[in-house]
């Protein structure tokens, strides 16, 4: 049982994480209900794991970050980094309605009477504006409230440095940095053991998702779930040519990349994933004082792949009820669709809630947004996949942006630190 334990670490973490996928998927489709009642605890418990870690991660690692940051590149940096996720967010919607119109999924069905959903109350653009500043700090990281944890993080991180830049209070932040710095290192260590378990539950959930959804559900709404992945794969080859114009190796990129995309495809969570996103980071030698702003921001802004998902079931609901969307009605679902996916948790089952909030903005029929909670597993996988995978798109290419070389192997610290931390 030793020499098993052994190789099993040893062995690269992407490799474990790839065995675990394919070994889910086959138990999935084999077994029956014993799958959810044993497996399903080590699935929640990989997904608390990660939540567990998000807060000190975001926290200690922004306030660290701004504290490496080179006097007036933060504020610099901060700006690339949203209108990057805007105009990323906004093309993914673009992507995803010009491949729906393409082929159309959802021609020739017809809506049940039976079917029914309820509108989420929809909070308003104002009031999420107003939620990234918490009004109780404590609140905010026990509801995990990304904006607000980014907020607390960024006006206590740009205090210590504005500390350590007095000459009467200059000592003091030293010490306070110091204390930080290692909080810090104490919580990638903590990361660095939580990547050993990752293996085991993302094989628990993927066989839990597997039992659960069936094949019958993929075969009755095959179409949606085939466009869907369509036009996450042309989103993922604009990436690609993005990172090719500012000279990024995809072959390295990918290398360290792919950890992320799995875990997320198989959690759903862009938030749960992040401890792991961050680790890639690091790996791609991306500085701190940009992933660290970047990746907790853009796992809540940056929905690339969500926005992909609203945009083709809205031509869906369209071509469901047999009235295809006009180019102002488009027009319309580009706006609205990039403010939703603004600020919303990036947790499994939001991205119903978007679509639902976006639906009763553009007038399409809220009913059929209960066929597509059928496919919300299956889709909602290959979503939160492309959501990560942009946000170490946006993070590697506005590094480079700033003159930054990223590593074109991986880091031995680093790779030590995964593989026996």
């Amino acid at each position: 049982m030793t020499y098993i334990w052994k190789r099993y670490l040893q062995a690269s973490l992407i490799l474990r994480v790839t065995i675990a996928l394919v070994l889910g998927v086959l138990v999935g489709i084999a077994g029956g209900d014993w799958v959810a009642v044993w497996l399903a605890p080590l699935g929640d418990l990989l997904l608390r794991l990660l939540t567990f870690l998000i807060v000190p991660i975001v926290l200690f690692t922004l306030m660290v970050g701004v504290n490496q940051s080179r006097e007036g590149s933060a504020g610099r940096v901060g700006g690339k980094v949203f209108l990057y996720y805007l105009a990323s967010s906004a093309l993914a919607i673009m992507v995803g309605l010009a491949v729906a119109t393409l082929f159309s999924p959802g021609s020739g069905m017809t809506l049940s009477d039976s079917a029914r959903f309820s509108v989420p109350e929809n909070p308003g653009v104002v009031e999420a504006l107003l939620n990234i500043v918490p009004s109780n700090i404590v609140v905010a990281f026990s509801e995990l409230n990304m904006l607000g944890i980014i907020f607390t993080a960024l006006v206590f991180g740009i205090a210590l440095l504005k500390m350590r830049q007095s000459e009467q209070q200059h000592a003091l932040g030293e010490q306070l940095y110091q204390v930080i710095e290692g909080l810090n290192a104490v919580t990638l260590k903590v990361m660095s053991g939580v990547l050993h378990f990752v293996p085991i539950g993302v094989f628990a959930i993927v066989a839990e998702t597997v039992s659960q959804q069936g094949m019958e559900t993929l075969f009755s709404l095959g179409d949606m779930v085939v466009v869907l992945y369509i036009a996450l794969g042309t989103q993922l080859l604009i990436y690609c040519g993005v990172m090719r114009l500012f000279g990024i190796k995809l072959r390295t990129f990918f290398r360290e990349a792919r950890t992320p995309m799995a875990t997320a495809f198989a959690t759903q969570s862009s938030s749960g994933t992040l401890p792991i996103t961050i680790n890639a980071a690091q790996r791609l030698g991306i500085p701190k004082s940009i992933y660290g702003f970047s990746l907790p921001l853009g796992a809540t802004l940056n929905m690339d792949g969500a926005a992909i998902r609203i945009a083709i079931s809205a031509v869906f609901a369209a071509n469901v009820i047999g009235a295809p969307l006009d180019f102002m009605s488009m027009v319309q679902i580009v706006l609205i669709g990039t403010l939703v996916t603004v600020g919303t948790a990036g947790v499994p089952g939001a991205g119903i809630i978007m679509i639902a909030t976006v639906f009763a903005q553009v007038g399409l029929p809220i009913e059929t947004v209960a066929l597509l909670t059928a496919i919300d597993a299956l889709v909602g996988m290959g979503a939160t996949a492309l959501n990560v995978t942009g946000d170490l798109v946006g993070s590697s290419v506005i590094a480079r942006s700033e003159g930054n070389t990223l590593s074109e192997s991986p880091d031995e610290e680093s790779s030590h630190a995964v593989e026996h931390g």
